[in-house]
């Protein structure tokens, strides 16, 4: 962390100027100002530190997280996170627990439903660091509860990360559909060395199939094609039609998104425990896995 902390430190001198004007401005300001889309907040944040004395600030991912959008950005070789309101009108640098729930067990903001078989699915973006921090929480869950719920990887309808997260998408995409099993042996083995190659062969998935699987979805969907016309990109990213009904559906506009039984759940701290914990409020009747304890560690970001 020590190599972050000069330049995080400039940035914070910067964000706290910036914070105290915003939050001036709002205690006089009584409109109503709309919501931004996760994408336009964080363009907008990165876009106003660079054009105050932060130049050089680089978006690299943005996620919704306790009602704001969290961006994680670089400067130089350094990176951090960063906290914006969705109104896109206050930057915070660090977000204050005020219940501790960043130190322990959390309640979700809003009620989830409860049902027989709790519907979890974890929207993504395949090479999100975020999002590879939530598949490696959710996967020892998976393991314990597969049988009791229904759970899936879905995606969100556009890509941050280049054509390689297109590519990776259809290969998740097809890999899933085709095997649930082979697929999250896939993914443990891909949130770690983010090697597709190895993973499928690790996977022991059948690599012709695939890549008929593949060429299908993308003439179905046309992805390559909207990726070679940038008239149809969004946010200047492009798009990823696949899952782009459910992503209006539950109101998903980054990476990660978690909807249990149909509403958005924040999970915070991200460990295995804590996510099994909150799928198992979301049962009737929670069955015996859910007395089992797993890890309260956070994992990491990205590939390991």
């Amino acid at each position: 962390m020590e190599k972050y902390l000069k330049p995080l430190i400039f940035l914070s001198l910067i964000v706290f100027a910036f914070t105290a004007y915003a939050v001036f401005q709002a205690a006089y300001t009584l409109s109503n100002p709309s919501e931004l889309s996760a994408q336009d907040a964080a363009n907008k944040a990165v876009s106003y530190i660079n054009s105050h004395g932060g130049a050089g600030v680089e978006l690299i991912d943005v996620a919704e997280e306790s009602g704001l959008y969290k961006i994680h950005i670089r400067i130089g070789q350094s990176e951090g996170d960063l906290f914006v309101s969705k109104d896109g009108r206050i930057l915070f640098q660090q977000a204050i627990y005020m219940d501790g729930s960043s130190n322990t067990t959390p309640t979700p903001a809003i009620e989830i439903p409860k049902s027989d078989r709790p519907d979890v699915k974890i929207f993504v973006m395949s090479y999100c660091p975020y999002s590879t921090q939530v598949e490696k929480m959710m996967l020892p869950v998976y393991d314990l509860l597969k049988d009791e719920i229904d759970i899936g990887i879905y995606f969100v309808d556009y890509a941050m990360h280049g054509k390689q997260e297109l590519d990776e998408n259809l290969r998740q995409y097809c890999i899933q559909n085709e095997n649930q099993s082979q697929y999250f042996d896939y993914l443990s083995c891909f949130v770690q060395s983010g090697d597709p190659d190895a993973c499928i062969a690790a996977a022991g998935i059948d690599a012709d199939s695939l890549t008929s699987c593949i060429a299908a979805a993308d003439a179905t969907y046309n992805v390559t094609g909207q990726f070679n016309d940038q008239s149809t990109w969004v946010h200047g990213d492009p798009v990823f039609d696949i899952h782009h009904d459910l992503c209006e559906l539950y109101g998903v506009t980054g990476s990660p998104t978690i909807i249990i039984n149909g509403v958005k759940v924040s999970v915070n701290p991200r460990s295995p425990e804590n996510f099994k914990q909150i799928i198992c409020s979301a049962f009737n009747t929670p069955p015996q896995e859910c007395d089992q304890t797993l890890s309260t560690t956070v994992p990491s970001s990205g590939f390991d």
